[in-house]
């Protein structure tokens, strides 16, 4: 009997060796290439003066920050992308990273920021192929100038009034808090407050409806929560009268306990989102693997947002499973797109992960809901000139729009889709979807 399957055994995994290294199709992916994208995640930074830094790129910053740990081997420097991200924003003549050549990218690179000054942003949109891009930041800056450039601010700090001296149990918890206070220090002096309000009530009227109401103003699509990087995603049971005594013990000093700080934060999270609801802001969360040796992926499973998606008072908030639950977790997410107001990007995924493998996880989420697919790139200032922003948007997009022509072809192929289906699946992927959930034309 083992004769007779072990050679069919070895047929079957000829097939899925097979099916795994399938090339997506030519003119389908040419034409996905095609079409203008709106990312839905980044970190895009502002166009500095000589001199110059920008702080405001992220409300928690990794890089340069915390403990140094490993990029993914799909993002570090070996990755043949970005020889052909150099190529085509610079006209790099190589195919090797000889210094003399590496020096003539710099230069390259500084003759097109000069000559395009505060445009350099849109400028790269444009060879990115990136109609709008949503600018995850503190603040806005130079040369991020609606309509191309989409606020969505950072509201963490509005969820963590008290002393989080025995939330920062990690040394990167511990900065974060750190940031996180100083940010919530801004947003108090912004609504004319020198200290806590004395009550809960009072600090959702005073502190939290009016920094959203700003928020909304200065152009802001959606609110961001990084909260994954703090704490368990796992809001539990919302309990106002319960935060109420704990936040009038605590306001004006001492040091609550975990469990403490955590039912105010629970409370507050649902507070704030509620308000961005009936704003029309949508509600972006981080899923899935993050940055820093200490990273907690255990509490960033977006299945713990279960009491949050599930709640009534909630259902006019759009929630967007920010990574898509990146790392172990996209299954998760796949399922949790049933909800009516949930949505997915597939940022960081891009970044992280080769476009076969990346294929698979969009094959899985447009087989189950498919209106609800968002593209997103997640780039970042990087540490060098030829490792910036730029070159790394490029090289996600490319991966991105590289991973979801697989997807499509295989869906093809298989006869789950028709060819024309396909090109309606990728514009609601790259744009259309995102269009309808921020109301933009």
């Amino acid at each position: 009997m083992k004769r007779v399957l072990l050679p069919l055994a070895l047929a079957l995994l000829t097939c899925v060796v097979a099916l795994a290294q399938t090339a997506p199709d030519p003119a389908l992916l040419t034409a996905i290439n095609q079409i203008p994208a709106l990312d839905n995640h980044t970190h895009v930074p502002k166009v500095l003066a000589a001199g110059e830094k920008d702080d405001d790129y992220d409300a928690l910053p990794c890089s340069g920050f915390l403990e140094p740990s490993d990029d993914p081997a799909q993002a570090r420097p070996e990755n043949p992308l970005f020889l052909q991200a150099w190529k085509e924003l610079y006209g790099y003549r190589y195919d090797d990273k000889q210094p003399e050549h590496m020096q003539q990218l710099r230069q390259a690179r500084e003759q097109v920021q000069r000559e395009q000054g505060d445009n350099f942003p849109a400028w790269v949109l444009d060879k990115l192929n990136i109609r709008y891009m949503l600018a995850n930041r503190v603040a806005m800056g130079r040369g991020l100038n609606p309509p191309r450039f989409l606020w969505v601010p950072f509201d963490d700090a509005l969820m963590v009034p008290l002393n989080n001296q025995e939330m920062a149990n990690t040394p990167d918890r511990k900065f974060f808090y750190q940031r996180e206070a100083g940010l919530l220090q801004r947003y108090l002096r912004d609504s004319g407050l020198r200290a806590l309000p004395a009550t809960l009530d009072e600090y959702v009227a005073r502190l939290v409806t009016p920094t959203l109401a700003r928020q909304k103003r200065a152009g802001a699509v959606a609110v961001k929560f990084e909260a994954a990087y703090l704490r368990s995603l796992n809001f539990g049971e919302s309990m106002p009268a319960q935060a109420a005594q704990i936040y009038a013990k605590y306001a004006g000093g001492g040091v609550p306990s975990r469990a403490e700080n955590e039912t105010v934060q629970n409370v507050l999270f649902r507070a704030i989102a509620r308000e961005a609801g009936r704003l029309g802001l949508a509600v972006h969360i981080h899923t899935g693997a993050g940055c820093g040796g200490y990273f907690q992926v255990s509490g960033s499973n977006p299945a713990l947002l279960d009491s949050v998606l599930n709640d009534p008072t909630l259902r006019r908030t759009n929630f967007v499973l920010v990574h898509g639950g990146s790392g172990p977790f996209p299954k998760v997410t796949a399922f949790l797109l049933s909800k009516p107001n949930v949505w997915a990007d597939f940022s960081e995924q891009d970044w992280m992960i080769p476009a076969r493998e990346l294929g698979g996880v969009l094959r899985d989420w447009l087989s189950w809901y498919p209106e609800k697919v968002l593209f997103g790139t997640d780039l970042f200032p990087g540490s060098s000139p030829e490792y910036d922003w730029d070159s790394i948007g490029y090289m996600v997009a490319a991966n991105g729009r590289q991973g979801l022509a697989l997807a499509l072809t295989g869906m093809v192929q298989d006869g789950q889709i028709t060819r024309e289906r396909a090109l309606e699946l990728a514009r609601m992927v790259l744009i259309g979807n995102a269009q309808k959930l921020y109301g933009l034309k």
